[in-house]
């Protein structure tokens, strides 16, 4: 059986193209009715009600029901709440001041919730040049291989992920082009993003801001509520932006090089971070200096060290063109994969 519609009841005109856009921006497709009398066969079978108040005017008696909304053009008055409270409303939106809270109630529909949210995993470099993003792909990829991931660039001052992943050149929607209002619909995000594999890919562009803290939130919030794994790349720089995402992450992972003075800069992140999160684990890059274990040097900074990854020169190769070749054995598919073994006990212990 089909899954019901939410039922639009509205004459043409200036509201009804009002809902219909907000219904679009999160890819929700509606029923719709022009009057209360021909609604009433789908009223009660609808997951959500959108009235116009000027439809809800002279309104017949309609069945009692929750999930309905009223929706009108300026400041509700006391006539609007009234007509509201008659057929069971107990929100009502005034366009377009509350197109946020519409949008919420479209996306609430479209986007119904995963048994159990996915985790979430935000990469950080101890320094620059640590390997950090190549990291964070490698990790969303694994993830993209057993089960639904988005990769999310953080970073617009990084040149864009799309790149290392070979796809500067597919069609889809970057940070600049992103305009997001209230709640986010998942499957209308997904399928505006270009793809590697079954890996959606929200990257930030070459030019162009990057994402907002708000945007931030909302896509990964979203993506977590509809079981994706998300994998985000933080930039160095502390922003709004590295806040939201730390603070809503299972796991932070510091990616370091195995060196001293890495390692010191990576302390400086660290304590930046903390106040917004304890969940830290380390991976170390690089090759050990002088006969020390990156165990060693890594371990200086008190997080879990979680892998080890030396430079390989296959990936180094496929990187610069635009290939992403992962070899299953290597060092960095290895330590992608230790880190989603860490994540998934964290975030089951987090829905627990």
């Amino acid at each position: 059986m089909a899954t019901a519609q939410p039922l639009v009841v509205s004459g043409e005109g200036t509201v009804f193209e009002e809902i219909r856009r907000v219904a679009a921006v999160v890819g929700c497709e509606f029923d719709h009715a022009p009057d209360l009398a021909t609604a009433r066969g789908r009223w009660a079978r609808a997951p959500l009600v959108v009235l116009d108040e000027d439809i809800a005017a002279d309104s017949p008696p309609m069945p009692p029901r929750d999930s309905v909304v009223l929706v009108c053009k300026g400041t509700p008055g006391l006539e609007t709440w009234r007509r509201a409270a008659a057929l069971g409303a107990r929100r009502v939106f005034s366009l377009p001041d509350d197109e946020a809270g519409l949008t919420g109630a479209f996306a609430d529909v479209t986007d119904a919730p995963a048994e159990s949210p996915g985790p979430v995993v935000a990469f950080v470099g101890g320094r620059g040049g640590s390997g950090t993003s190549v990291l964070a792909a490698a990790v969303a990829v694994e993830a993209a291989r057993t089960g639904p991931a988005l990769l999310v660039d953080c970073d617009p001052l990084g040149g864009g992920l799309d790149l290392p992943l070979g796809l500067e050149h597919t069609k889809g929607l970057r940070w600049p082009e992103v305009r997001l209002s209230g709640r986010v619909s998942v499957p209308s995000l997904i399928a505006s993003l270009p793809s590697r594999g079954k890996l959606p890919v929200l990257s930030c562009g070459r030019s162009g801001d990057g994402p907002t803290p708000r945007a931030l939130s909302a896509v990964v919030t979203a993506g977590s509520r509809a079981g994706r794994t998300v994998v985000c790349d933080l930039p160095r720089h502390f922003d709004d932006g590295t806040v939201t995402v730390a603070s809503v992450a299972d796991l932070i992972v510091l990616v370091v090089p195995v060196e001293f003075r890495a390692c010191m800069a990576a302390k400086q992140v660290l304590n930046h971070l903390r106040p917004h999160t304890e969940r830290f684990a380390i991976v170390a890059s690089g090759h050990p200096i002088d006969g020390v274990s990156a165990a060693q040097t890594a371990g200086m900074l008190g997080p879990p060290v979680l892998a080890s990854v030396p430079p390989e020169r296959r990936v180094a190769t496929t990187l610069e063109s635009g290939e992403f070749d992962l070899p299953p054995k290597g060092a960095l598919a290895t330590a992608a994969r230790a880190v989603l073994a860490d994540l998934r006990p964290l975030s089951l212990a987090q829905a627990a």
